[in-house]
């Protein structure tokens, strides 16, 4: 008898940039609004069901939009009511996530004036598909 093995992989059609800072969600906003010339608004907490055997948790999330290039960008806490929304990660405050990004050289600009932010302690690229825990950034 033929087995037939389906294999799952999460399309992950997003950048991932990873943000340290000591500030409380909202100030980050404001200063990535200012430096950036972003909208941040806040969103509805982002919530993550009860699994494995952790508890619920919410997460703060901002989001904004460049309407001319369709591109959508969420800023959420990695820190939320009760744990971490990626584990691996625990040094890391803030996940700015970009969705249907395509410049390179826009990304790059955006990572250089993130660092230039004094508030900000680092904000490097990550690459998503090698987060273990990649799954709790799907919504």
């Amino acid at each position: 008898m033929n087995k037939k093995v389906l294999k799952f992989e999460i399309d992950l059609d997003f950048v991932l940039i990873a943000i340290t800072s000591p500030l409380k969600d909202y100030r980050l906003c404001y200063m990535v609004n200012k430096g950036l010339n972003f909208n941040f608004v806040r969103a509805d907490d982002l919530h993550l069901d009860a699994l494995n055997g952790m508890a619920e948790s919410y997460f703060s999330f901002f989001n904004c939009s460049w309407e001319s290039s369709n591109t959508h960008f969420y800023l959420i806490s990695n820190r939320g009511s009760d744990g971490y929304l990626i584990p691996e990660m625990n040094r890391t405050d803030y996940l700015l996530m970009i969705k249907n990004y395509i410049d390179e050289n826009d990304l790059d600009d955006i990572v250089l004036r993130l660092n230039r932010i004094p508030e900000i302690v680092a904000a490097t690229k990550v690459d998503p598909k090698k987060i273990k825990s990649r799954e709790n950034l799907l919504f």
